[in-house]
């Protein structure tokens, strides 16, 4: 199958394609991992992207339904360098191209991911289309539709992959909502593990109805896009920092800024991998996070609003981590609960749910 991938800038990378036949727009992003390509393609953060791995083969352990991040695969594309067809792994049910196929997702593989890499590290993520068929694909014709296409910054992504409805999981004594703007699953894991009652709302609940489920604490999960496009999100969250203990993960923490006044900005090219260093500033510790994000939150617009930066990211010294100083709400920019990643982090779970147990 032929596939073309291009670049609002000019840029025509010609390969082969797999997974589904079809056209995706998206922006182009890249991720530094060596593995989990299964939980990456699955996290609802990527929606509205086409995700570009740098590690070279991929598919080589195959797709298990163990390790889904979501009901299924939300990236809108998927590059990679060479994919592996016959995987071998105990547990996986099929290979990689079924695994597209059967979401209708397209693929391309067989390009160098290497200079695309660098190319968007120099130029920064861009608006980008993909398409794979059966037939020979007009590459300039592409090129044109794809700097047509509207800008996915400007889109409310959080809308399309929240849930519909309110549910319940499990039973504890602490009850906890998990507000869901694109929630990875081992987020919900890591609290049912820990015996708590989880309540997964839509992220457009209003304040007053996730009062009225009588929370011991709240959640806000990641979630793709830009995070002012979600103005409901933002509007619950200032009625709700004085009310209970929050916990903000990734797009929360960000939409968490917002609710207290501060600002956020885009990244050049985001942090997309496993191996971001990242310091505690109140402990005195670094750690290596795993990280799927495009935004960042202005340290300069934390003044005043009650909240402290509470870590860094030492590569670039980006804000990864808020608490305020007199109630019990803090925020991390990395996953806690990793999946691709290391799994140092989820104590992060044990310090919000003893908060929540302080304050009953």
């Amino acid at each position: 199958m032929y596939a073309t991938l291009v670049l609002k800038d000019g840029t025509v990378l010609e390969g082969e394609g797999f997974g589904a036949e079809g056209e995706v727009f998206g922006e182009v992003v890249f991720n530094t991992s060596m593995c989990g390509y299964q939980e990456a393609l699955t996290d609802p953060s990527y929606k509205g992207q086409i995700l570009l791995l740098t590690y070279p083969l991929v598919g080589n352990y195959g797709v298990n339904r163990e390790d889904f991040e979501s009901d299924g695969i939300k990236v809108e594309g998927f590059a990679v360098r060479e994919r592996c067809s016959v995987p071998s792994h105990r547990d996986a049910e099929r290979n990689l191209d079924a695994f597209l196929r059967e979401s209708k997702t397209p693929g391309i593989a067989g390009i160098d991911t290497r200079a695309l890499t660098i190319k968007i590290r120099e130029y920064g993520t861009m608006k980008g289309a993909l398409r794979t068929s059966v037939s020979p694909i007009d590459g300039p014709e592409l090129l044109e539709r794809a700097r047509e296409a509207r800008e996915i910054g400007e889109l409310d992504l959080v809308s399309q992959v929240t849930c519909r409805e309110p549910r319940r999981y499990g039973e504890g004594r602490k009850h906890v909502v998990l507000v869901d703007c694109g929630m990875k699953y081992s987020i919900l894991r890591n609290l049912l593990k820990r015996g708590v009652a989880v309540t997964v709302v839509p992220a457009a609940m209003p304040a007053k109805d996730i009062l009225g489920l009588e929370p011991d604490g709240i959640v806000v999960s990641n979630g793709p896009g830009d995070p002012v496009r979600a103005p409901y999100a933002i509007e619950a969250l200032r009625d709700l920092i004085e009310e209970r203990p929050i916990f903000g993960i990734c797009l929360g923490h960000q939409l968490l800024a917002l609710a207290a006044g501060g600002r956020t900005y885009k990244l050049k090219f985001g942090h997309r991998g496993v191996n971001q260093p990242v310091k505690d500033l109140r402990q005195g510790r670094v750690f290596i996070t795993s990280q799927n994000h495009g935004y960042a939150v202005d340290a300069s617009s934390m003044e005043g609003t009650g909240f402290e930066v509470a870590r860094i990211n030492l590569n670039d010294r980006t804000v990864e981590g808020l608490r305020h100083r007199k109630l019990p709400v803090f925020s991390i920019q990395y996953h806690a609960e990793a999946h691709p990643g290391p799994l140092e982090n989820e104590y992060l779970f044990d310090e919000f749910l003893a908060e929540v147990e302080r304050q009953k």
